[in-house]
Parts: structure tokens; C-alpha cells; sequence
């Protein structure tokens, strides 16, 4: 394998990783359209809505439209982490409040054997995944590299329009490369360099925070691509 030129540094192999993610995401979601964005494969699915249309408790944002959002909860796949983070001395209570949860949710988690059930969480559409992430990227980089005052539930005006959301959703997306890239050594490797507040953020070092982002981005765009794919089959057409 031709090696010369590469990039081996912490940062540079997370930027390349998100870059070529990102790359290949933005192929995938050419052409987008309204119909496919909105689009509600199953029954009582989760998405964007006209704030007096919700159907969830905890549905959030500033305008007119709002995402889906239920009572909080950890799951399943998650109870392996939980259990990484107690081990590693983060008491229950602290866990709670990352989660959002009671201390005796974390505690039936952290007593849970065998194998965790299948989480019975809702099938979400194109605009709950994209707004997610937009959601989740616009807060980071407020309680990061902004003010970090801002509510994250505040910072994403939501909207029907899937070319809208897209452009502003790959704006906000360069602002993050681009200031992810000045960060220095010293900040990867300080502990609550992002003071986020919905998650382990302030206890983390800064790189595992980015490794974590990269995830996120990565799963969420693959479950877009899935769900594209399924409906160009199912009515032939991404119209």
C-alpha cells in the first residue's frame, strides 16, 4: 500500500475520516426531495411537525416547526457505556443527570444481565435524522467554540423544505470542520474543552468528543442513505 503523503496525526485521521464521510453523504443526498424527506415508512413515526401538531411531549425548536423528541432514556445499546462510565468512577447521580434519567434507571441499567431487549425506540424519518443532526452539531460547536450560553434546543430553525435544511445543515457543518481543524494538541486532550450539556461532554477529553461526533455523523447519514433507498424501491422514483 502506497503510504506516502498519508496523514497520521490524531486530528488528521479524524478530519479525513469526517471529510471522506461527509464526501460520501452529500453524494447520497443529491436531489433530495421534499417528499422523501418527510416521508413516514411506518406507523407513528417520528419527524418534523407543526408545533401545534406534535405528537411526542418533549418535541423542540425556536419556530414553527418542531422535532419529535419523548421522555428520556437510555438505550440499549447503550448499557455497555453506562457501565464503562461507573466502572471508570462517574457516580449514578452524575450519570442520571448526562441521561437525563433517574437514579434508579441508571441503577436497573448498571443491574441488567444477559443479553439488554431490543429497544422499542420509533422509526424516525429523513427530516428527524438530518434535524438531529443539525441539532446535535449546532450545539457542540456553540458550547465549544461559541458562547456556550445558548439553549441547543433553540438553535436549529426547523423547516419542511429539504433543500432548505440541507444548505443550511452543510453550512453549519464547514463552520465545525473549519474550527475543529485550529484545535491544538493541547486542547484534544483537555478534559471539557466542549462543556455541551446533554451528555458526558464536560468530562471528556476533547478528542473523544470528536471521535464521538464523527459516529454520530456516520450512523445517521448511513440510516438516510437506507431510507432513500427503500423508498426509491417501494415507488420508484425519489419523488
Amino acid at each position: 500500500m502506497d503510504t506516502e503523503g498519508a496523514r497520521t496525526g490524531r486530528l488528521s485521521l479524524l478530519l479525513d475520516q469526517f471529510d471522506q464521510a461527509r464526501e460520501m453523504a452529500e453524494v447520497r443526498l443529491t436531489g433530495l426531495s421534499d417528499e422523501e424527506y418527510l416521508w413516514e415508512p411506518v406507523a407513528d413515526c417520528w419527524s418534523i411537525r407543526r408545533r401545534g401538531e406534535a405528537v411526542t411531549p418533549k418535541a423542540y425548536g425556536p419556530g414553527e416547526w418542531v422535532l419529535d423528541k419523548g421522555a428520556p432514556d437510555i438505550p440499549a445499546n447503550e448499557y455497555a457505556e453506562i457501565a464503562r462510565q461507573a466502572a471508570g468512577g462517574m457516580t449514578v447521580t452524575k450519570i442520571a443527570e448526562d441521561w437525563s434519567v433517574s437514579v434508579e434507571r441508571v441503577e436497573q441499567v448498571l443491574a441488567h444481565t444477559g443479553a439488554p431487549e431490543p429497544d422499542s425506540t420509533p422509526v424516525t424519518t429523513i427530516a428527524w435524522r438530518l434535524g438531529h443532526l443539525h441539532s446535535n452539531f449546532a450545539g457542540r460547536w456553540e458550547w465549544t467554540f461559541g458562547q456556550r450560553r445558548q439553549e441547543p434546543k433553540l438553535l436549529v430553525d426547523f423547516t419542511p423544505s429539504a433543500s432548505l435544511a440541507l444548505k443550511r445543515f452543510w453550512t453549519l457543518i464547514d463552520r465545525c470542520r473549519d474550527s475543529v481543524a485550529a484545535v491544538t494538541e493541547e486542547q484534544l486532550d483537555t478534559v471539557g474543552f466542549s462543556q455541551y450539556p446533554y451528555g458526558s461532554d464536560p468530562d471528556d477529553p476533547y478528542i473523544a468528543v470528536l471521535a464521538g461526533n464523527n459516529l454520530e455523523f456516520i450512523h445517521h447519514m448511513a440510516e438516510i442513505a437506507l431510507l432513500r433507498d427503500l423508498r426509491r424501491a417501494r415507488f420508484g422514483s425519489p419523488g
